[in-house]
């Protein structure tokens, strides 16, 4: 329990001291939900235990199990955080507010990316306080990751980490008010595999009417493994263990071994006769649904909310620039690639070279890569989302690139999170290897595009021509920003 003399606020399971910094006001490590443990990693989120007195919420508290994650040669500490901080009460959310908040203020709730089976509150990337110093109430959560997470196993729910995402959703629904945010003016947003999270919960009945607004940084509306590919995990997983595959068995594995067991798994072959694999590799787990996000939400699941949805323009050089593969990639890379991607991998290839004349073998095969895991995905959402007249729907692309790794990294996964956070004046961000390279970025774009997410989530407009499926206007993001018509048409079509 608490020993400073921060600001007290009482949610619904006790009161918890902050942090004063400044104009705003801090609370970590506020548990959401009961401490996943023992058979409990492998069953729906619970309520926590209220508790006695005032719990101390000034310090960051332990993460979801996971190993440690580097990408070659580029810094992404500051994305993936430090790795595993133990503890098991660790499905908790932190939350940044005004120092003197007003009642009613917009609340905006960030699902953190990493594959699936990396990242956390922690990582120095999420620091909410722009958000709070903008007027707006900032929370971010932990939910489970790898085989606790989302192995999907007989006698168990599947999706736990997105079950864990809605449990989140309705601690804030019940408690943000007491922050100074309004319960009804929520956005959800997510980068990368927090961004397919995103998808997941706009397609899950349970979660209508917990969010008004959501925003989709590079994640995927086709994201999604069928039962088959996830069956095929976890055999793979059930192997290794010499356990039966079934949640009884694995309940009784320790987090180290699971922990370990998950980095063993990548690289197993998830194409089917029906689905090619929509991670390309990357990662052995994702949502595990018998429709996707993006299919679901063409039947009118999450048409009540607006949506903001877009992509990098070099999304792919994440996966071959630091792991020195882009200079080396090959026309055989380059037809593999597509082949892992996409049903007729030649028309896909050929599309790619029209698009981009003079292309190196590497830039074509990170142009195929970045659209197979984000690119397709989120041109299949937005058409999905604009289809219904109930709610907007607004794109973008983000184009600044960043001089990292001798000018290779571009515009690149995970680079406009600095912005939309208004981070990236800070020296971790800088240098040769670290995320946005040694230059300085355009002055005003962290200030434009943080202030672009907060007016989205005030009002539910960005500040350009929303999205239809006849002009698909996309606002292209950049030292300047301009808004275009369907930039990207012939590669998308190549997608259908």
């Amino acid at each position: 329990m608490s020993s400073h003399s921060g600001p007290v606020v009482t949610t619904a399971q006790g009161a918890v001291r902050g942090l004063r910094q400044g104009d705003t006001t801090a609370f970590l490590n506020i548990p959401y939900a009961a401490p996943p443990r023992g058979a409990t990693r492998f069953a729906p989120p619970r309520p926590h235990r209220p508790w006695d007195g005032v719990r101390d919420a000034t310090a960051p508290g332990p993460t979801a199990p996971q190993a440690e994650r580097k990408l070659g040669s580029i810094d992404m500490s500051p994305y993936f955080g430090a790795g595993w901080s133990r503890g098991e009460d660790h499905l908790t959310v932190n939350l940044w507010t005004p120092a003197a908040p007003e009642a009613g203020l917009p609340v905006m709730v960030f699902v953190h990316g990493g594959g699936f089976v990396a990242g956390s509150t922690r990582s120095a990337l999420y620091d909410g306080s722009a958000f709070a110093r903008d007027g707006v109430v900032l929370v971010t959560l932990n939910y489970r990751l790898g085989i606790a997470g989302f192995l999907d196993l007989p006698g168990a729910p599947a999706n736990r980490g997105l079950l864990d995402v809605v449990a989140a959703l309705r601690w804030v629904r019940e408690n943000v008010a007491a922050f100074g945010g309004d319960p009804h003016n929520v956005t959800l947003f997510g980068q990368s595999a927090g961004a397919t999270l995103v998808c997941g919960v706009l397609a899950t009945p349970d979660a209508a009417g917990l969010f008004r607004r959501a925003v989709v940084q590079s994640g995927s509306g086709l994201g999604a493994f069928t039962t088959e590919q996830a069956a095929r995990v976890t055999r793979a997983a059930a192997g290794i263990l010499g356990v039966e595959p079934h949640a009884g068995a694995f309940a009784e594995i320790s987090d180290e071994r699971l922990v370990a067991v998950a980095s063993r798994l990548a690289g197993i072959d998830l194409q089917t006769a029906t689905h090619h694999d929509p991670l390309i590799g990357l990662s052995p787990f994702s949502l595990v649904l018998g429709t996707q996000p993006a299919h679901s939400v063409a039947a009118d699941l999450g048409a009540d909310a607006d949506l903001l949805i877009g992509a990098n323009t070099e999304e792919g050089n994440l996966y071959l620039v630091p792991v020195d593969q882009y200079a080396t990639s090959t026309a055989e890379d380059v037809d593999y690639t597509a082949a892992r991607s996409h049903p007729d991998p030649a028309r896909l290839v050929e599309t790619y070279r029209r698009t981009r004349p003079g292309a190196s073998f590497g830039a074509l095969r990170s142009a195929i890569m970045g659209d197979a895991l984000f690119g397709a995905g989120s041109w299949a959402l937005a058409d999905a989302h604009a289809a219904h007249p109930r709610s907007a729907t607004y794109a973008y692309e983000f184009a600044w690139r960043s001089h990292a790794l001798d000018g290779k990294l571009s515009a690149t996964h995970a680079v406009e999170l600095p912005f939309v956070f208004d981070l990236a004046h800070r020296p971790r961000l800088h240098g040769p290897a670290a995320l946005l390279g040694p230059d300085k970025p355009p002055a005003d774009l962290a200030a434009r595009m943080h202030g672009t997410w907060v007016r989205f989530a005030r009002t539910g407009d960005p500040g350009w021509d929303p999205y239809d499926t006849e002009r698909r206007a996309t606002m292209r993001i950049d030292a300047e920003w301009t808004q275009e018509d369907d930039p990207r048409s012939q590669e998308r079509q190549a997608w259908n």
